[in-house]
């Protein structure tokens, strides 16, 4: 909650508000208001139990209908990577980003766009092609299988093990992702981790990214994040 000066003397109450999908990186943005202490509140929206797709309502926020967004104001942002940005900038204080011109700073920066242009990807056709036998019609099944077995065997698994074993390197030196301090970056890293742990990639081979996701988990704020959004599991 925050103020904004309206007419004369008057001052404009602004509340926060996290178009919250179930089992989603909206729970991400949860954890960053609660690691910067603002207000916010909660309106959810749960996911068709049938396709797993976000409702139609959600259009009506913003015209792609996918979560997460927030709406601060006027401000409506969608895109994790955008709103963990507004938020640090507008809402911060200086917290949880590293100082401008340091190679903190540059390493922040990069993972805020990497966790979703590069890390994830891969980890997204896993579902899609882990759900694909599953949808296909009874009588194709077993072909469909085949093809999706083939297809992350040789493509999407060894494109998951090579950006873990990637960042299992990045945190030999360090305990988070930008240096010695837990950032925002940390918070938008988190999601391709957790994604890779409930869909098979993220096992005992990659120890310091088990060892960061129990840090992450065990901080309070994240703690509270899960309270306050409900229940939390990424499909595998």
């Amino acid at each position: 909650m925050h103020l904004r000066a309206g007419w004369g003397t008057h001052w404009e109450v602004i509340v926060i508000i996290v178009h919250h999908l179930e089992n989603s990186r909206s729970q991400r943005v949860l954890w960053l208001l609660e690691e910067l202490a603002l207000e916010y509140e909660i309106k959810r929206y749960a996911r068709n139990p049938k396709t797993m797709l976000a409702p139609p309502e959600l259009k009506e926020v913003h015209p792609l209908g996918k979560s997460p967004v927030i709406s601060d104001g006027d401000n409506v942002v969608a895109e994790s990577g955008a709103i963990i940005e507004y938020l640090v900038e507008h809402h911060g204080n200086g917290s949880l980003a590293p100082a401008r011109g340091t190679p903190e700073r540059l390493r922040y920066t990069y993972y805020l766009h990497y966790a979703e242009g590069s890390a994830m990807p891969p980890l997204l056709l896993m579902l899609v092609f882990n759900r694909l036998p599953v949808m296909a019609p009874t009588l194709i099944r077993p072909l469909v299988r085949g093809v999706a077995n083939t297809v992350k065997g040789h493509f999407i698994e060894p494109q998951i093990a090579l950006h873990l074993g990637y960042l299992e390197s990045e945190l030999e030196l360090r305990d988070w992702f930008a240096g010695d301090a837990f950032s925002a970056a940390d918070i938008q890293m988190s999601f391709p981790l957790e994604a890779a742990a409930a869909r098979g990639g993220l096992n005992e081979r990659y120890p310091r990214l088990s060892a960061f996701l129990e840090r992450a988990h065990a901080r309070p704020a994240y703690q509270r994040a899960l309270e306050k959004g409900g229940p939390y599991q990424l499909m595998s």
